[in-house]
C-alpha cells in the first residue's frame, strides 16, 4: 500500500470520505494519542504552569483532545478543509476559523483552527508560542506538488522552519514526529532546522522494532539549545512494560483517582455544559440556547 503522501497533497487525498474515515478509526485515535502523549514529555514543559503551544497539522483535533486534557491553551493549524470542517472567513494564506470546523467540533476540540499551508510559513507575531508539537505530519513537506522552485523540499521545509522559530517564544521547544523514508531525509530535515537557528536532534523510540519505531524531531530555540536532547525508548514497542512514557503513567494514576471518588471533570454536568456553550459563542454559533436554572438539570422520564 502507497503511502498517503505520495498518492496526492494533503488537502485533497483528505477530502471529506477520508477525514471522516480518518478520524473515526479507533486504531487510528489510539496510535495519535499515544504520540501525542510522548510529545509532550519530550517537550518537557514546566508542570503545573499554563502554556500557549501549537498544534502543526492538527487535523480535526486528535492530538488537540490531549492537549485540552493536560489543560494547554493551543492553536491548530492544517491544509485539509475537510478536516477543518466548513471555515467561514477564511482568509489566503493564514485563515482563522472564527467558526470551528465541522469534523473539529464533533470532537469538542477547545483549539483556536487555522487553515494553513505550513510550507508557505505562518504568519504569527515574534514570540507567540511556548512550544509546539506536530503528529505525522513533516513527511508532506518532503514531496513537489508541482515544478515551481517554491514547491522544492528544501524551499517549503526552509519557510517552515524559518517562521516557526520565530512564532516561539525564548526559550521553547518544538516536538514534530514524522515517518522518514531513508536517512537522506532525516539529514536534509536536520541541516535546514539547524540553519533556521534551531539546537537539538533527534529521538528514535523502539529502534529494533517495526512496527513500534517512531521518530521525532526535538528541537530547541535559545536557552533551550544547551540542552540535552533526550534518549529514545528502548525495547520492542507498546508490550515493553518498563518503556512506558511518564506522561501516560501519570494520566493513568489521574484516572485512577477518579474512580476512587475524588471530584473529576464529568462530561454532560452543567459545568461542562456551561464551558461548551460559552465556547460556541466565542466561535459565533447563532443557535446556542440560553443560560437558565435548568441547564444541566436531568430531566423525569416522560411515559
Amino acid at each position: 500500500m502507497s503511502r498517503p503522501e505520495l498518492i496526492a497533497p494533503p488537502e485533497i487525498y483528505y477530502g471529506d470520505t477520508e477525514a471522516t474515515k480518518y478520524t473515526n478509526n479507533t486504531r487510528i485515535q489510539q496510535i495519535q494519542a499515544d504520540m501525542t502523549y510522548r510529545a509532550l514529555e519530550l517537550l518537557n514543559l514546566p508542570p503545573d504552569e499554563p502554556a500557549f503551544l501549537l498544534d502543526i497539522g492538527c487535523g480535526s483535533g486528535l492530538s488537540g483532545e490531549i492537549l485540552d486534557e493536560a489543560g494547554y491553551v493551543w492553536a491548530g493549524v492544517d491544509v485539509a478543509p475537510s478536516m477543518l470542517g466548513a471555515c467561514r472567513d477564511v482568509v489566503l494564506c493564514c485563515g482563522c476559523a472564527d467558526g470551528a470546523g465541522e469534523v473539529a467540533l464533533e470532537r469538542e476540540v477547545e483549539g483556536d483552527l487555522f487553515l494553513q499551508d505550513i510550507g508557505q510559513g505562518f504568519g504569527f507575531r515574534p514570540g507567540s508560542f511556548d512550544g509546539a508539537i506536530s503528529i505525522s505530519v513533516l513527511q508532506w513537506l518532503l514531496n513537489a506538488e508541482t515544478s515551481h522552485p517554491t514547491s522544492a523540499p528544501p524551499h517549503r521545509l526552509t519557510r517552515f522552519f524559518t517562521t516557526l522559530h520565530s512564532a516561539l517564544r525564548n526559550p521553547a521547544r518544538a516536538v514534530l514526529q514524522f515517518y522518514p523514508t531513508s536517512d537522506d531525509q532525516v539529514q536534509l530535515i536536520t541541516a535546514i532546522a539547524q540553519k533556521a537557528g534551531f539546537g537539538g536532534g533527534v529521538v528514535v523510540d523502539y529502534p529494533n522494532s517495526k512496527k513500534a519505531r517512531k521518530v521525532f524531531l526535538c528541537l530547541f530555540v535559545g536557552d533551550g539549545g544547551a540542552a540535552q536532547v533526550p534518549r529514545g525508548l528502548e525495547g520492542e514497542g507498546e508490550e515493553d512494560a518498563d518503556a512506558r512514557v511518564k506522561f501516560e503513567r501519570r494520566r493513568q494514576r489521574e484516572a485512577r483517582r477518579g474512580k476512587s471518588g475524588k471530584q473529576r471533570d464529568v462530561k454532560a454536568g452543567k459545568d461542562w455544559i456551561l464551558k461548551k456553550k460559552e465556547l460556541y459563542r466565542r466561535r459565533g454559533k447563532d443557535d446556542v440556547p440560553r443560560d437558565s436554572k435548568y441547564t444541566g438539570r436531568k430531566r423525569k422520564a416522560v411515559f
